[in-house]
């Protein structure tokens, strides 16, 4: 019994912890791209309308290209969003 509440226990713990993965911005939506925090709807579409112009980022440093976003929002966000090619 002591080992299945330790086994519990260890698994509430993981999942009490979800694993957090950077959204691509160039694959993400819209939506998925505004769940970023530091990314509302104007800079979500803002980096969508670059991509769509422009094709994929290729460094996340690009971002700094994007209207809204200069190179210290790009620094913050950098945890939180990746680059790679879709």
């Amino acid at each position: 019994m002591n080992k299945l509440f330790n086994v519990l226990l260890v698994l509430s713990g993981l999942l009490a912890f979800p694993v957090f993965a950077a959204v691509n911005i160039n694959t993400a939506t819209q939506s998925e791209l505004e769940a970023v925090k530091g990314v509302g709807p104007a800079k979500a579409k803002a980096i969508i309308q670059h991509r769509e112009a422009n094709g994929n980022f290729k460094h996340m440093d690009e971002l700094d290209k994007v209207k809204g976003f200069g190179k210290a929002s790009v620094d913050k966000l950098r945890e939180s969003l990746s680059v790679s090619p879709e």
